[in-house]
């Protein structure tokens, strides 16, 4: 059967739009734009292929599909924007096969102007055909919550569209897949509602890790702060800090993008979250410290390594340099993750910890960095000689706190 949408770019983006396609019976197939990496389980996998998704076999079955959607990453750059690298490399490989009456989607986080200034001229150029005349060009802001397989169909699907016909193509689209469409007035539109639902994640995060570090020197219960103020019917939504924050989708202030005098609070707000890996291993030599060790020859045990509860996805997460800042203290590092059977830091394989509890008891200290389902946070503070819990997930008083 031929297929009728291509997903290009099978990591945490595409491979959730793929399977929520293939389940609202779309013909699908999907195109790697690198080595990517989902948190789909080999049954779901399974279902997928069992429903009508196939891999691409070649580059030219791309241009035998009414809609493909570009889902290639957008990592972070050296100099603090992002690397549209593999969105360029998806453009001219959809370009070069792209056929009059298709719609392209980008769904890709991207500065404000991306689709239009810089997809928009590589499928012109490369197709000889025109946006807005010969085929539909609009983007779609990702809304892909990781562990949650029904977010992309309850949660409202953003489309902005280069013309008024784009956006209804569009809409029509995802009107096949999500509950309900919500029509922005154009692509930068669009581009900036991920903009906006990024930043605002961040600095929320950022004033709440804030407000940790705060409360401890002070010597009060932030959690217990916390759990109080999100009694407030109005004006306020909890976030909680952590060591860090971790995801696919990267902060952005625009500055050096093309996007103004950027945006102040962003660049704060990284800077407060890029602390925290820090101020953990602080406080881990701390604690140390009080109970007569030192970092130096310490063991030290990491609980959860991925940047999110119960999934594999590592991108993004603090564990890794919160296991080198313990390592250049000379502290012997071991790691348990019901979800990582290998980890490497420095190049380095870090010992993986068999037995949770046997691990806990014998490491100087445990630091929980993940709140994993299948902890047993009671049974790990009786075991555990010295806890620092960063996620506030253990009972009071059963451990420190970030």
């Amino acid at each position: 059967m031929p297929a009728d949408l291509a997903v290009i770019g099978l990591g945490p983006l595409g491979l959730p739009l793929a399977q929520a396609a293939v389940a609202a019976g779309i013909p699908t197939v999907g195109y790697r734009t690198g080595p990517e990496t989902g948190s789909l389980s080999p049954a779901e996998l399974r279902r997928m292929l069992a429903r009508g998704f196939r891999q691409a076999t070649g580059a030219a079955e791309l241009g035998r599909v009414r809609t493909a959607v570009i889902c290639a990453p957008t990592p972070r750059a050296p100099d603090g924007g992002l690397d549209l690298g593999q969105v360029e490399s998806a453009a001219r490989t959809l370009a070069a096969r792209l056929r009059p009456h298709t719609t392209v989607v980008l769904e890709s986080p991207v500065p404000p102007g991306t689709t239009e200034d810089f997809l928009r001229p590589l499928l012109e150029a490369g197709s000889g055909l025109r946006a807005g005349r010969d085929f539909h060009l609009a983007h779609s802001p990702s809304r892909v919550d990781p562990g949650d397989r029904g977010a992309l169909v309850t949660a409202p699907k953003v489309i902005g569209g280069l013309t008024p016909a784009c956006t209804e193509s569009a809409a029509a689209f995802y009107g096949r897949i999500s509950d309900k469409v919500v029509r922005a007035r154009g692509l930068r539109e669009a581009e900036t509602v991920q903009l906006l639902e990024t930043n605002y994640r961040h600095v929320n995060i950022a004033l709440v890790n804030e407000m940790a570090v705060l409360c401890h020197e002070l010597g009060v219960d932030l959690w217990d702060v916390i759990r109080c103020a999100e009694t407030r019917p109005f004006g306020f939504q909890a976030f909680r800090p952590g060591p860090g924050v971790g995801g696919h989708t990267v902060p952005q202030d625009l500055t050096g993008q093309g996007g103004g005098r950027g945006l102040r609070m962003v660049e704060l707000a990284q800077q407060v979250n890029g602390r925290m890996p820090r101020y953990v291993v602080q406080r881990a030599a701390a604690l140390l410290n009080e109970h007569g060790k030192s970092a130096r020859g310490a063991r030290v045990l990491l609980l959860g390594v991925t940047y999110k509860a119960d999934l594999p996805d590592r991108q993004g997460a603090p564990a890794e340099e919160i296991a080198t800042g313990l390592m250049q203290l000379g502290a012997a590092v071991s790691y348990h993750d019901p979800h990582v059977p290998s980890w490497s830091v420095l190049d380095r394989p870090v010992p993986r910890a068999d037995s949770l509890y046997e691990a806990a008891a014998g490491a100087d200290l445990t630091i929980l960095l993940q709140q994993h389902r299948t902890y047993d946070l009671q049974g790990l503070s009786v075991k555990a000689q010295l806890l620092l819990d960063t996620r506030g997930a253990t009972p009071t008083g059963a451990a420190h706190r970030l």
